[in-house]
């Protein structure tokens, strides 16, 4: 009887926008990766951006997804429907006291900077509210703001085993410093989510895009907080449109949306997902037909051009 841990990795779309093709291909790998050793996938909707989120756009990311020639293990789950087993891990780190109140806004974090960061980079946390208040209650009272909940982070490099790239060493203290578990509203934030949720899904594998390589050491330290299993990490490198930026979801045109609209041909989709990624398969075909070409050791390295003249194709495939 074999003792091997079961292969299980998941699709994990979130309902603030629509799939466009860079996600595409990303889900479409993960599912080949996990599909061609015969393991199961899991399908979880992110949806605790509630603001930003709403039943349209869930339904949206699966139809999305259907559109590819995806499926899933079980039925979908909602990550909202996780928020008393998060809220109980919240408690836990609180009572080991690896958490901290903070009432400090984005802005404030960001005037703290000792010099100013380029583009869209995290601003380090200096720490300003450690150690400050007692408790959640004594930082809303002194400060007459409804208080986030901080990760201590520990000193020293935290390594990540990526599948792609080896060894990543991180210092988290002295790139992003604590870190933000628990919003303001209570709900839990993105990085002890993920790492809940994968653990309560017994992923094993986590195939994404590379521009959350970072977050795997966060998410490492949370990890071994709470006695949590880490899956094995694959970080692709990401799509980019013709002028090196990576693509984004408000730009309608590379929506699997408007594509599916405009009657293009899903397989072409999948073709130029798989022949991105170093497959050799037709210029049409099924996602699942292509599934036995997957190879992890023919993923690029580097990020792959969208341009202009393959988005016409695609959107012309009939």
């Amino acid at each position: 009887m074999s003792t091997e841990e079961p292969l299980v990795g998941r699709l994990a779309p979130s309902p603030t926008g629509l799939i466009h093709l860079g996600h595409a291909r990303t889900f479409l790998l993960a599912w080949w990766s996990v599909r061609s050793r015969g393991g199961r996938v899991v399908l979880r909707i992110e949806d605790l951006d509630g603001d930003r989120c709403s039943p349209e756009m869930v339904d949206a990311a699966k139809r999305d997804l259907e559109w590819l020639g995806l499926d899933w293990d079980g039925a979908a789950r909602l990550q909202s429907t996780g928020i008393e087993r998060m809220a109980a891990e919240l408690a836990e780190l609180e009572a080991r006291g690896l958490v901290y109140p903070c009432v400090c806004t984005r802005g404030e974090v960001r005037q703290a900077q000792s010099a100013p960061q380029a583009g869209d980079a995290e601003p380090r946390y200096p720490g300003t509210c450690r150690g400050r208040f007692a408790s959640r209650e004594h930082a809303a009272q002194r400060s007459g703001r409804t208080p986030s909940l901080r990760f201590i982070v520990p000193e020293g490099p935290v390594t990540v085993r990526d599948e792609l790239r080896g060894e990543v060493v991180f210092d988290v203290a002295a790139s992003v410093g604590d870190f933000v578990v628990a919003r303001r509203d209570g709900a839990p934030a993105y990085q002890l989510a993920v790492v809940s949720d994968d653990a309560y899904d017994g992923v094993t594998e986590v195939l994404r895009g590379d521009d959350l390589l970072p977050s795997a050491a966060r998410q490492r330290l949370l990890q071994r907080a709470l006695a949590l299993p880490s899956p094995a990490y694959v970080h692709l490198p990401l799509v980019l449109d013709e002028t090196g930026r990576r693509l984004a979801k408000r730009e309608r045109d590379l929506g699997l949306y408007d594509l599916a609209s405009a009657g293009a041909d899903p397989r072409a989709v999948v073709a130029w997902a798989a022949q991105s990624a170093g497959m050799r398969v037709p210029d049409r075909l099924t996602a699942r037909e292509a599934t036995a070409a997957f190879a992890r050791d023919r993923l690029p390295r580097e990020p792959v051009r969208l341009d202009r003249v393959t988005l016409e194709h695609l959107r012309q495939a009939r």
